[in-house]
């Protein structure tokens, strides 16, 4: 099945500078693998060395936190899903 990756700005460097991926994955985790074999640097910024998805990077699955949908990165993907990668940003005044 096809399924679109939003790609925010911060990390368009790693995709040659596209703001949309599509991929072809029956899961979330198929999804992000396919999306990171073919931009291999990407992989680095959403993995850790373990293979999990690092803390401050958060995928919706249709504005759903992948981390609250059942199966998460195992969850099914249909017809018409879309997966949007968001960094979590931190900062502000001490």
């Amino acid at each position: 099945m096809s399924v679109d990756i939003a790609i925010p700005t911060a990390l368009r460097g790693f995709t040659g500078g596209l703001a949309t991926v599509t991929v072809q994955a029956d899961t979330v985790g198929q999804a992000l693998t396919a999306l990171t074999q073919g931009h291999p640097k990407l992989s680095a910024q959403l993995r850790d060395k373990d293979g999990k998805l690092r803390s401050f990077v958060n995928v919706y699955l249709n504005d759903e936190d992948i981390r609250h949908v059942a199966g998460g990165e195992a969850a099914s993907l249909k017809a018409g899903d879309s997966l949007v990668i968001v960094p979590s940003i931190a900062g502000g005044r001490a």
